[in-house]
């Protein structure tokens, strides 16, 4: 009997095993939704009970800070709350978790609009800067050590001005420029007066500038030399420029210029020469390489026998062979011969003993030219 007992306890625990395990089985479905709800039921209770909680947000606008506690837990609906408006073009930090939580903190920038040229373009700008300098710092513009703006660096600006940027530019350039030489005259003696003469001609020199060229926006606006070096310096042009009295032709025709009187004796001048110089000679070998065995000793180069008193030698350019004249001091001399030193106003006075006429070499003297007859007292 006793074995009997166990066994049909036995046969009922197995039955009532089986029953719960298929129960289990037909309705896993329903067991898996409900603990699904009831999981999402918890997750929107504490979302509900988090998003409704107090929260204390940090919000800077335009660099004013202010502390503002909230219940909002969207930046969307934070920012509405606070009737702060979000251009397209505002900058906004915000944290990266998403939703908002205590101790948060939102930097918010305004920017403005603003017309922008540089590098030949046009365009506009959004920014928050308030002076040219923070404006382009803001839009990370490089600016040349040159360069420079429009309106300055300094000023301030509004929503809807214009910035121009200028881009400034420097270059060297070696120049060479031509030195005019300069043009010198001088005084010849030997040339006939009104008579000109290059004597060296000029040479242009060459300096060397350097420039500096200014260019903005690629237009050349001014050009500055820097410096100067003399490559090759300039030659002066010499022309001399004749001074020479032209010499008066005289001829028995030629017009008396004046009437003279000279020891009582009145006579017609051709001529009057100032400045004379005056030597004397003799018919010895010193003066005429001649001595007295020479067949030409004491000939004039006119043919005539020397005489004191009388003759003279002469430049016949000057004074024409044969003519009397009148030296101040030595009286009528008659021009009958004539000397390789002797030119221009310059007489050579016979003497039969040249050392003894005491002449020397005298200038100054005044002399007159009278013609081909001596002049004799009325």
């Amino acid at each position: 009997m006793g074995q009997l007992a166990h066994a049909q306890s036995h046969v009922k625990r197995s039955s009532s095993m089986s029953f719960a395990m298929r129960w289990k089985h037909d309705n896993v479905r329903y067991i898996s939704f409900f603990a699904l709800g009831a999981i999402l039921l918890t997750f929107m209770f504490l979302l509900m009970l988090y998003g409704t909680s107090t929260k204390q947000i940090k919000i800077i606008v335009d660099g004013h800070e202010q502390t503002i506690t909230t219940k909002q837990w969207k930046l969307e609906n934070l920012l509405i709350e606070q009737s702060i408006a979000i251009g397209p073009h505002d900058r906004l930090t915000i944290p990266s978790h998403g939703n908002l939580v205590n101790g948060d903190r939102i930097e918010i920038e305004h920017t403005h609009a603003l017309g922008l040229i540089a590098d030949g373009r046009k365009s506009i700008v959004h920014t928050v800067g308030n002076t040219v300098q923070e404006a382009i710092d803001d839009l990370r513009i490089q600016l040349g050590e040159k360069d420079r703006t429009i309106p300055a660096l300094t000023a301030t600006i509004a929503p809807g001005d214009t910035i121009r940027i200028i881009r400034v530019h420097q270059m060297l350039d070696k120049v060479t420029k031509e030195i005019p030489f300069d043009i010198v005259t001088k005084t010849d003696g030997n040339l006939a007066k009104g008579k000109e003469k290059v004597v060296r001609e000029g040479k242009e020199g060459v300096l060397v500038e350097t420039v500096e060229n200014t260019f903005e926006d690629g237009v050349l606006t001014s050009s500055r030399v820097i410096d100067t070096i003399l490559g090759t310096a300039s030659v002066d042009q010499v022309i001399a420029i004749g001074n020479k009295k032209p010499v008066t032709v005289l001829s028995s025709s030629s017009p008396n210029v004046e009437q003279v009187t000279k020891k009582g004796v009145t006579f017609g001048v051709k001529q009057i020469l100032s400045g004379v110089t005056l030597t004397s000679y003799d018919a010895g070998p010193e003066s005429t390489g001649k001595d007295v065995g020479h067949p030409q000793y004491g000939i004039t180069y006119s043919g005539t026998k020397v005489l004191e008193g009388r003759t003279i030698a002469v430049d016949p350019k000057v004074i024409p062979m044969g003519w009397w004249v009148y030296i101040e001091g030595y009286g009528f001399r008659r021009a009958e011969d004539k000397g390789s030193a002797v030119k221009g106003k310059h007489i050579d006075i016979y003497f039969d003993d040249a050392h003894k006429s005491g002449i020397g070499r005298k200038k100054g003297v005044t002399v007159y030219i009278v013609g081909p007859k001596k002049p004799e007292v009325d």
